[in-house]
């Protein structure tokens, strides 16, 4: 039986939770003056935190893909 890409899945999450890490966080550069900029600008730790996450899925998706390709 087949095992299941989970690698593969891992990195896709990882790389989208550091998008939206970024866009949280860079969007009050671009939203100024308009009413989504307070929202925006109030949530920069939960862009930290997805930034965090991110990196860390990442991290653990290239580990497991070393670690499947060692025989």
């Amino acid at each position: 039986m087949a095992k299941p890409q989970r690698t593969l899945r891992t990195l896709e999450r990882g790389i989208l939770c550091l998008v939206i890490g970024a866009a949280v966080l860079l969007a009050p550069r671009f939203l100024q003056g308009t009413r989504w900029f307070e929202m925006v600008a109030g949530a920069y730790i939960v862009g930290w935190f997805a930034l965090v996450l991110g990196i860390a899925l990442v991290g653990v998706g290239l580990f497991q893909r070393n670690k499947q390709q060692r025989p």
